[in-house]
């Protein structure tokens, strides 16, 4: 399926982001922009998702999927 909608990969976009937080916010202190570390990185996974979906589905549009 994959090979026929390569555009369908955007859709795991979020799902990493989701998942490399994990290892990452093992950390007290760190903060980005004022934030602490996790909140930081799981705000940016979560508006970076609609980003993924927008490339998934113009991707599809294209083939004339959708």
């Amino acid at each position: 399926m994959l090979k026929k909608r390569p555009t369908l990969l955007w859709l795991l976009a979020p799902y990493v982001l989701y998942l490399a937080a994990l290892p990452l916010a093992d950390r007290v202190h760190p903060t980005v922009l004022g934030l602490p570390f996790l909140f930081f990185w799981l705000l940016l996974a979560t508006l970076l998702t609609p980003a993924a979906v927008l490339l998934a589905w113009r991707g599809d549009r294209k083939r004339g999927r959708a």
